[in-house]
């Protein structure tokens, strides 16, 4: 499930994505390109198979000639025109409590035209005051026809419609007296200058039978109905194959594509008071060959099932300030929403933005134990898939791995093409969903340490920090369903994690006591400081982030940790109360009178 944003750059959310069945996705010279380099598909990788040229980059590459002999020369010119076709096959089947909800299988085209004017150092993209310049709407549908005439077309009404949003809004910041420093970083350029690249990869297909799968995802959630805490179960098969076209002024030319697959496993339960109670479970993968077999997801189900039984009869936690423990998986989380957020770097130029790092370059903001890389060319890390991985960002700069934290110290941000006054360049991460602006967004953002310990350690030290704090117990965040935090000035520098499973660890010897309606709590500077010691073993969370450029696939990793001081609140409840009833298949009375079984 992706949450979006309520207000941009100042909300964003990370969580598991369900899909639709669970929420019925410098010089002012035109083209100018000081370092120009050429990437081609053979030379990047020797052990691939050459790949053919597609059709649409050559009517793409003449459509784009063709306006820059006019849009370069008009007043105010365009200095940088790019062109992007997206092309997805996307088959989706969805099962819940037994029978199919969903069977589909389409695809489709999406252009996107981007039209700079001005110059790099000032263009149309610039903040005036608290406002961004609106842009001229988020794109067009193509024919999935490789038709050049027709595409050409399309590419030129939309380079029209896009040029005269971008004339205004050039001609309102040239002319609007709020044109002035906006930030600390107010003396950056609006848009970097980037080496160009032409790669030509193999695009990608799908061919899915879609009867097997509507078979499993029947079979996967009739196995919840045995369980009468299972009020609700969802269980959805996605499948994904995504080629991305690219041309653009400055000599790129990109051809690429993914495949991805991912099954998603949900149940919802109530408590007595009202508190809705939820577990997720997903599997991600990108070979047919890789998809996990019913003893793996019958394994995942049979956890979830007894978790949630467990969170129903668990009692409910009250605000607490103290030690705690959280596994690799929270933990991935709780650097994703605390740090990962605060490093991109379009944050740190924005004065509407909290700017908690832009004046921290050089400084430890981490213990000296800690060092964050963020690593969007990791395809996996062990035997586990990466959401974050792929080969280009959206605006066309290659995938790189990126040291934000180097033994505490913080060292650099996740770049768009938005650059920093000491951060001139981007790092591939200009990240946006369709018809979104790309911005700085994570990709794969892991957490490295050199002061580890077994889990087992890890637990005894948790179990002494209660005693050293006189405390009754402390907790063990086990499991976690996403979480949210706020940036923009406006609002308080804090964030909120959603554990899912959650125990009490006492010291006294007693056995551990699950509770339910834990939310994680703070304020990023003093929640990062907290920590003492970490885990030996990395755990991946993969899921989707929405942030002011749409949602997007992100994975989190890290080694569970250890920290001195975590306060909770208690999580929103529903005034709603359980069924009266109890579900048909285990109401004892009415199958004894005869009713239907």
């Amino acid at each position: 499930m992706s949450r979006f944003v309520v207000k941009a750059s100042q909300k964003f959310s990370l969580k598991f994505a369900f899909g639709a069945a669970l929420l019925l996705w410098t010089a002012g010279q035109i083209g100018a390109a000081p370092h120009t380099t050429a990437v081609h598909f053979d030379a990047a990788h020797p052990d691939a198979p050459a790949a053919k040229r597609s059709p649409l980059i050559a009517a793409m590459q003449a459509e784009l000639d063709r306006s820059l002999k006019t849009f370069g020369t008009q007043n105010p010119p365009a200095y940088f025109i790019g062109y992007t076709v997206t092309d997805s096959q996307r088959a989706n089947v969805s099962g819940s409590n037994g029978a199919l909800l969903t069977s589909t299988e389409d695809r489709n085209r999406w252009l996107e035209v981007s039209v700079r004017t001005g110059s790099y150092q000032l263009d149309d993209s610039h903040k005036v005051g608290d406002k961004e310049m609106p842009n001229g709407g988020p794109g067009a549908p193509v024919p999935v026809d490789d038709d050049a005439d027709v595409l050409r077309r399309a590419i030129w009404l939309e380079t029209d419609k896009q040029y005269r949003a971008a004339e205004q809004a050039y001609i309102k910041i040239k002319t609007g007296k709020e044109v002035k420093v906006e930030s600390l970083e107010g003396g950056a350029p609006d848009f970097s200058q980037e080496k160009s690249h032409v790669f030509i990869g193999p695009q990608v297909s799908l061919s899915v039978e879609r009867k097997p799968w509507e078979e499993k995802v029947r079979a996967y959630t009739k196995a919840f109905r045995d369980s009468t805490a299972v009020i609700n179960s969802i269980v959805t098969f996605t499948a994904q194959a995504q080629n991305d076209f690219q041309v653009t002024s400055e000599g790129t030319q990109l051809q690429y594509g993914q495949i991805r697959y991912r099954l998603e496993l949900f149940i919802q339960g109530k408590a007595p008071d009202g508190m809705d109670l939820e577990r997720y479970y997903n599997f991600d993968w990108v070979k047919p060959e890789e998809a996990p077999d019913d003893k793996a997801v019958y394994a995942a189900e049979t956890t979830m099932r007894k978790e949630l039984e467990g969170l129903v009869a668990a009692p409910l936690n009250e605000p607490s300030v103290g030690p705690a423990l959280l596994t690799g998986r929270a933990a991935a989380v709780f650097f994703h929403e605390v740090f990962g957020h605060r490093a991109e770097g379009h944050r740190q130029k924005d004065a509407s933005e909290g700017q908690t790092f832009a004046k921290m370059v050089g400084q430890p903001i981490l213990p000296s134990f800690l060092t964050v890389v963020d690593d969007t060319t990791m395809k996996k890390l062990g035997s586990q898939d990466l959401l974050g991985y792929y080969q280009f960002d959206d605006e066309g700069v290659p995938a790189q791995r990126v040291t934000l934290v180097d033994h505490g110290v913080l060292r650099g941000f996740e770049m768009s093409r938005s650059p920093l006054l000491g951060f001139p360049e981007s790092n591939g991460h200009g990240r946006r969903q369709l018809g979104a602006e790309p911005v700085s967004r994570q990709g794969n953002l892991i957490v490295e340490s050199n002061k580890t310990v077994s889990n087992a350690k890890l637990r005894e030290m948790l179990i002494e920090l209660v005693k050293q704090q006189n405390k009754p117990f402390g907790l063990l965040i086990d499991d976690i369903a996403g979480g949210f935090t706020f940036t923009g000035r406006g609002q308080p520098q804090a964030f909120q994690v959603l554990p899912l499973v959650v125990y009490k660890v006492f010291a006294d010897g007693r056995p551990d006591q699950l509770v339910r309606g834990v939310d994680i709590v703070g304020t990023p500077l003093a929640a990062l400081t907290k920590i003492v010691a970490t885990g030996d073993t990395q755990e991946v969370f993969n899921g989707y982030c929405g942030a002011e450029s749409g949602s997007v696939p992100v994975a989190a990793a890290s080694p569970a940790i250890l920290t001195t001081e975590l306060e909770v609140q208690k999580k929103e409840s529903s005034t709603d109360r359980p069924p009266i009833l109890p579900a048909p298949a285990h109401d004892s009375v009415a199958l004894k009178a005869g009713g239907a079984q």
